[in-house]
């Protein structure tokens, strides 16, 4: 909540400062209103004079008017620092997820990330918002209502003034029992969004299962999670409202008794106890708008704190200063895995001594089976994670020395589960870069995307969301297109060609070879076929490097990789027979 309140509100606080003058103004003839009245009934009236009747009317019609006016004119001045303000804490907060690491998406979780940048935002923006209309108003009204009734008279305030530290005791146990538990009910709606998102996402496979029923009963007791954990927090903070309303109008009956007594006395007057019951009734009002600002406040509070563990957590892919190698060593290799290993999670050994050299233009094939390291190869070369050991060089440059946008510009990369936007093919492969239509139309042809784009009327024809209208093939062909399409220095292809009949990946591993000899390629496949002829193989087996070299070399060498062709080649060579 101190970020928020030094850092992002710190450009608001002239106009935050004009609107509580403002608002202080508005309120002061809400609190004229009740003392004008008591000196009608009481001074006035009693006179007879007309003219004065008058005077004090229109002179309580202005203060309404004023009362009205400033208060709108206050409200729409909050409103507006509210909505600036939160826009500044969302687009801080998206930056800043944008260039978390994997490794923290990780441990935060994608559907936590989503609930911080939606909801806990939203209630920051209530807060914020609430506090320049109710917080300004609220105790203005109470403290300006308790010296009023001090004025009117100090014996019944007396009465008043009692109950207040009774109140103040409510308030405050209240707030510390709801905090904790408005900030669990967040960590619940993480889980929640998590689970709308597996479902969404995985439509199709539930309903093709028939597990409707099982998905069902998954999301009930997901949503009974956050409304128990709702209902904790909002019983504890409903004591508040009827608590205050007993405490008060016992203090109510106590100073109606009180005063009847002193009138009956002659030491007060019939005006003076309308009033008074006036501000009691201003006084209340304060109160219970306080009580919901602390109700507002708690939440503000839980979901302050989850947005500050985002924007104050570390830069894990920030520069680090390492030395440049000799230019003598920049030659031997363009790309350089040195002795690296790697865990997800810190204790497994997700791959373990990893070397390899590459030159400028080469094609690297990494082949094994699934849960190899054979994605976690590329996940560091472009720094996703950074090795527990080693040292990848470009250009014999240690990456970690390179800025993110230095580092992955010269990248073209498709992986497994890449997304397709609800954008015109165009705009897909384009992706916000400076790439013309013709540089797009080459790229699709090089991807042999060319011939379904035409017949999906053209290159400029929308997309559904994630690719709903193509085929799994087409979705890899413009994938591929992307990649492509900025001549990058080094093409990365995480198992792009799965849906692709054999004939197309053939003709599209041949555009490669033409069109783009200068590119080092990294090809990550499940089929012998689609690396036999790259310059490398590099063989995986859980997470180790069982073999490297050419198809022929690792024929001769390396047995797992043997067992692979054979077993794949094998079958299509049975069925060709």
């Amino acid at each position: 909540m101190k970020r928020i309140i030094t850092y992002y509100l710190k450009p608001y606080y002239l106009r935050m400062t004009v609107g509580f003058f403002i608002k202080f103004s508005g309120t002061l003839m809400d609190l004229f209103l009740p003392w004008t009245l008591a000196r009608m009934i009481d001074v006035v009236i009693p006179s007879g004079k007309k003219e004065e009747i008058f005077m004090w009317g229109i002179f309580m019609f202005v203060c309404s008017v004023l009362a009205v006016t400033l208060s709108i004119i206050a409200n729409r001045m909050a409103a507006r620092v509210a909505s600036d303000s939160i826009f500044t804490i969302r687009e801080d907060l998206f930056r800043k997820v944008m260039v978390l690491s994997n490794r923290q998406a990780d441990e935060i979780t994608r559907p936590s990330l989503i609930s911080r940048l939606t909801s806990d935002t939203y209630h920051v923006h209530q807060m914020i918002g609430r506090i320049q209309r109710l917080g300004v108003r609220a105790p203005i009204l109470l403290v300006g209502g308790i010296i009023m009734t001090l004025l009117l008279d100090p014996v019944l305030a007396c009465i008043l003034l009692a109950v207040l530290p009774l109140l103040t005791a409510v308030v405050i146990t209240v707030s510390k029992k709801s905090i904790p538990l408005f900030t669990q009910l967040q960590e619940n709606v993480d889980g929640f969004v998590r689970l709308i998102r597996e479902d969404i996402a995985g439509i199709r496979v539930i309903k093709a299962l028939s597990k409707e029923d099982f998905e069902r009963n998954r999301f009930d007791k997901s949503n009974r999670d956050v409304v128990d954990w709702e209902k904790r927090a909002t019983v504890t903070t409903a004591i508040t409202n009827p608590a205050m309303n007993l405490f008060l109008n016992m203090g109510l009956v106590c100073v109606v008794v009180a005063g009847a007594y002193r009138v009956n006395a002659g030491l007060s007057k019939v005006g003076t106890i309308l009033a008074f019951m006036t501000y009691f009734t201003i006084i209340l009002n304060a109160l219970m708008s306080i009580s919901r600002m602390f109700v507002i406040a708690s939440k503000a509070a839980a979901s302050a704190e989850r947005i500050d563990r985002i924007l104050e957590s570390e830069d894990e892919t920030s520069f680090q200063l390492a030395p440049v190698l000799e230019e003598e060593e920049k030659e031997d290799s363009f790309l350089e895995f040195d002795h690296i290993s790697f865990s997800y999670d810190g204790t497994g050994n997700h791959l373990r001594d990893i070397t390899f050299k590459l030159g400028k233009g080469e094609t690297l094939g990494i082949i094994g089976a699934t849960g190899s390291g054979k994605s976690t190869v590329v996940n560091l070369l472009m720094r996703y994670y950074d090795p527990d050991e080693g040292v990848i060089r470009m250009n014999g440059r240690d990456i970690r020395t390179m800025s993110l946008k230095e580092l992955r510009s010269g990248f073209g990369t498709v992986f497994q589960n890449d997304v397709i936007f609800e954008e015109s093919i165009l705009e897909n492969i384009r992706m916000g870069r400076n790439i013309s239509e013709q540089e797009a139309v080459a790229a699709a042809g090089f991807a042999r995307a060319l011939d379904f784009i035409g017949e999906k009327g053209g290159i400029l024809e929308s997309l559904n969301i994630r690719g709903a209208n193509l085929s799994g093939g087409q979705k890899q062909r413009i994938l591929i297109a992307r990649a492509l399409a900025a001549q990058p220095e080094i093409l990365i292809l995480d198992d792009s060609s799965s849906a692709l009949d054999y004939k197309t990946d053939s003709l599209l591993r041949k555009e490669l070879r033409e069109n783009f000899s200068y590119t080092t390629c990294i090809l990550i496949a499940q089929r012998v076929s689609s690396v036999m002829n790259l310059n490398q193989i590099l063989v995986l087996e859980d997470g180790a490097a069982i073999g490297m070299g050419t198809h022929e070399e690792l024929m001769k060498t390396c047995e797992g990789y043997r067992e692979i062709f054979i077993s794949q080649m094998g079958a299509e060579r049975g069925e060709n027979g």
